[in-house]
């Protein structure tokens, strides 16, 4: 499938050919949701904690006896039922990570393209370079665009003067080809990628498929 390319400026430069095994599958909603749940787990801290039984600062002696009170007996100020008294089975720090295979991996973010692809979300330019690197500059260029909420995917590397200039737009992210993934793409409006960002991206899925392949 063919694909338009543009310039910063949005004037044509050519068109390029997009890997339908990439580019143009069917999204399902099940697949993107395991991905983006994978990341997020991945993301959280995990270290919430409480403080049990054992590690509340009380003494150990006996409040009171234990009979002829008429109240119920107890034997420590810590116990769970007091105030200030320790957590019963409270958040522990831990990794909230789970394991999602490789395959169903690259498979959301083969689908979180197509997604894009298929909805006209999907812009190619020639680059993203930014030789002033002022926000002033890249906004008059997305305005030419048409973008204002997206995520820009370069090549292997990000151009210094453009990642200067968006990281003073809230609703502009720029990312190398390595760092594409689904969670990113899914929550902007528009996906711009350059050529080079394409072709590592197709390098990248490429590789995973003759890996799932061979396996």
């Amino acid at each position: 499938m063919k694909q338009d390319v543009l310039t910063l400026d949005a004037s044509a430069s050519g068109d390029i050919e997009l890997d339908e095994s990439i580019f143009g599958i069917e999204a399902r909603a099940d697949i993107l949701h395991r991905v983006v749940r994978w990341q997020l787990a991945r993301q959280q801290a995990g270290t919430h904690s409480t403080k049990g039984r054992s590690d509340v600062s009380y003494s150990t002696k006996k409040i009171y006896r234990q009979k002829g009170t008429g109240g119920a007996r107890h034997g420590s100020r810590g116990a769970p039922i007091f105030r200030g008294g320790g957590v019963y089975k409270g958040p522990t720090p831990r990794s909230h990570a789970h394991e999602l295979p490789k395959k169903v991996r690259a498979l959301g973010l083969k689908m979180a393209l197509s997604d894009k692809a298929s909805n006209d979300r999907l812009i190619v330019i020639d680059d993203a370079k930014l030789e002033d690197g002022k926000t002033k500059s890249l906004k008059a260029h997305l305005e030419k665009l048409g973008v204002r909420k997206a995520l820009f995917i370069a090549g292997d590397e990000v151009d210094a003067g453009f990642l200067r200039a968006a990281q003073n737009l809230a609703n502009i992210d720029v990312l190398p080809s390595a760092g594409a993934n689904v969670y990113d793409i899914m929550l902007k409006d528009t996906l711009v990628v350059t050529r080079a960002g394409i072709d590592a991206l197709t390098a990248r899925l490429a590789s995973d498929k003759k890996e799932g392949a061979s396996a």
